[in-house]
């Protein structure tokens, strides 16, 4: 594999005493020594995320030493955000991740450039966001945003670190089309929307991005020093119910749009249409120009029909277990898990205005969706789903 970092620019790092001190058990090591180290403080990594698989990422890429570092993301740090992104703070609650993130970096190694891009990431910025940067790491969690970060490294020349997770189970890998497959070789079509849960749908056990995270910022530093075997054809797979790791070998797609033998996709294109599903997870899918939209009611006039009297039946479509953290049964709500509502549609009444709600508004839509086919027209969807009533009509209720 060629160098990615420029020879020249290498040749003209120096290593300050101080840092000839902090990076000391890398410089003993044959595999890195000094010439190793000025690689990576010549390096550029840009990371897409600053949350649970950015957490590691960022740490410990600042603490080896990676020259400049760029971090993309816009949320904020919430409680719920606490029990797997290490890198925030209780104290943090309500702050810019990305000046959290920076901040932690800066503590853990001053001599590391921290650029910070709170922007979302979309088609019309990712060429110039990406350009300046040597190795780009996937710590995302929606398949728009993973098809437009390949995409736009298969046109820019540029080593995916890619990883994956949901619940139990991770997943990484290394897609360089100079090399090896992209994203689009394993996966040319996108999941039907809803067909694969988010972390705040489906969660996600709080240790799980640290080890992905980990193996990420491994390969990235393999790539940038160019030593041992990098993930490049090879899908990880890593089960932490059972604690094994399989690898999966993948072939590079001669028919693949975007690195293939004879590529159709030569432009960035909107993500959120071809994966028919928001690039976030805050934002509901509701595709109005599809048709598909579904009508709404928020929680403070939801409370007020509810205080008049009106007949409104409330379903909740979560699990068992979510109904034990949070519930509205003490106002009547049924509880019917999203699997099971097809199956139990005998016990809903159409002639009866129903309130669908789960979690955050997501999955309430989906089940609205299926019940409108089959004939249900008097159903209403709980904007922000309990976590919203519980913030603004009964904060005894807990969020998360």
């Amino acid at each position: 594999m060629n160098p990615l970092i420029d020879p020249t620019a290498v040749a003209h790092t120096q290593l300050s005493h101080e840092e000839v001190q902090r990076y000391s058990r890398h410089l003993i090591m044959p595999e890195v020594g000094m010439a190793g180290q000025k690689k990576l403080k010549a390096a550029s990594v840009l990371l897409i995320g600053a949350g649970g698989l950015g957490s590691p990422l960022a740490m410990y890429l600042a603490a080896a030493g990676i020259g400049r570092i760029g971090l993309v993301d816009y949320d904020v740090v919430d409680y719920t955000n606490l029990q797997r992104q290490v890198i925030h703070g209780t104290k943090d609650v309500g702050r810019p991740k990305l000046a959290s993130a920076k901040a932690r970096m800066l503590d853990i190694n001053p001599h590391v450039q921290v650029d910070t891009y709170e922007v979302a990431l979309t088609s019309a910025n990712a060429l110039e966001i990406f350009a300046p940067y040597d190795v780009i790491i996937d710590g995302t969690d929606n398949f728009p945003t993973r098809y437009l970060t390949n995409d736009t490294c298969v046109l820019l020349g540029k080593p995916n670190v890619y990883g994956s997770i949901y619940r139990f189970d991770g997943q990484a890998s290394v897609f360089y089309a100079k090399e090896g497959p992209c994203y689009r070789c394993l996966f040319p079509e996108p999941p039907p929307p809803g067909m694969v849960p988010s972390c705040a749908e489906g969660g996600v056990l709080g240790i799980l991005p640290g080890v992905i995270g980990t193996i990420q910022a491994t390969e990235a530093i393999k790539l940038i020093l160019g030593i041992g075997e990098p993930l490049i054809g090879r899908l990880l797979l890593y089960d932490a119910l059972t604690m094994t790791m399989e690898e999966v070998y993948l072939q590079k797609n001669p028919a693949c749009p975007v690195c293939g033998e004879h590529p159709t996709l030569t432009e960035l294109i909107d993500y959120e249409q071809f994966c028919g599903a928001p690039a976030h997870d805050h934002s509901l899918y509701l595709a109005e120009e599809e048709g598909t939209a579904v009508p709404t009611i928020t929680p403070r006039k939801l409370q007020a029909r509810l205080q008049r009297g009106e007949p409104l039946r409330l379903l909740d479509v979560r699990e068992p277990h979510e109904w034990d953290i949070a519930n509205l049964g003490s106002l009547g709500a049924t509880l019917i898990p999203q699997k099971q509502v097809v199956a139990r549609m005998g016990e809903l009444d159409t002639a009866v205005e129903t309130v669908v709600y789960c979690r955050s508004g997501a999955r309430s839509a989906d089940v609205i969706r299926t019940l409108q086919q089959h004939g249900f027209k008097k159903l209403l969807n709980l904007e922000g789903g309990i976590n919203r009533w519980a913030a603004e009509v009964d904060g005894s209720l807990p969020r998360y």
